[in-house]
């Protein structure tokens, strides 16, 4: 069976705390080929770093999350370019906008999400994007900065969104959200992309697809996502999992 790379995953999450090397060398052996695994707070790229350098198949990615811009220390960029000189350090993310929850520091979340935006693309570094209820936005500071290689990551959105996205030579990036008997918008979304811009990833522990709602999510999970999306583009399962893990290999230089 073919192996799978999973884009975008959080085994420093403290879900794993329990049995994360068992479940990764379980993964690896089975159904799991490579692994980004994401640090989207600055108390947590130890871990990432970590785990990158563990396991062959594991790579990390660094980065301030929107909901975790508070308190940040003035050399938490300077942080970010030390630790991308790893080479198991692949990515800057996720960085992006969240207005999902009330209070939330637009001004701050814009702040910190142009910094780091303009940061990878010195640093010439493939970017993972978080945008939640904040299309108009993130549409907004992508059009002004242009961004040499980055992926929306877990999308959701609109045909008209996802159209903007790739006419801005974006990458689009789908969890098990693709599965969700309402996830429409993310469906059409899917169907316009052409097969060279897709990634599938878990964002797990979250996001588990049917038929594992619920259930806390890993890695060999994505083969719900990848046959979803199979049937949305018209190819076999296997051929879209050697797509989107070519798709990876190529955006990540993995």
């Amino acid at each position: 069976m073919i192996k799978l790379i999973d884009t975008h995953a959080h085994y420093d999450d403290e879900a794993y705390d329990k049995d994360r090397d068992i479940l990764l060398k379980k993964l690896f052996d089975e159904s799991v080929k490579k692994v980004i695994t994401v640090g989207c707070a600055l108390d947590r790229w130890e871990d990432t770093l970590r785990l990158a350098e563990s396991y062959e198949g594991v790579y990390g990615a660094v980065g301030i999350h929107p909901e975790d811009i508070y308190g940040l220390p003035e050399d938490y960029l300077a942080r970010i370019e030390d630790l991308a000189k790893n080479p198991k350090i692949v990515a800057i993310g996720e960085m992006g906008l969240d207005y999902h929850y009330e209070n939330f520091d637009r001004e701050k979340q814009i702040k910190v999400f142009t910094e780091q935006l303009r940061l990878a693309d010195r640093l010439d570094m493939p970017i993972i994007i978080h945008s939640r209820d904040a299309a108009e936005d993130t549409m907004r500071i992508l059009r002004a900065e242009k961004p040499k290689k980055a992926v929306m990551h877990c999308f959701s959105g609109s045909c008209e969104t996802a159209a903007e996205v790739l006419s801005l030579g974006l990458y689009i990036s789908f969890t098990g959200v693709l599965t969700f008997k309402n996830a429409k918008k993310a469906v059409e979304a899917c169907a316009l992309a052409p097969l060279d811009r897709l990634m599938l990833e878990t964002d797990c522990p979250y996001m588990a697809p049917v038929p594992f709602r619920g259930e806390r999510c890993d890695s060999s999970m994505i083969m719900s996502t990848a046959a979803k999306m199979a049937e949305i583009k018209g190819v076999s399962t296997e051929e879209m999992i050697e797509i989107c893990n070519k798709n990876a290999e190529r955006f990540f230089g993995i």
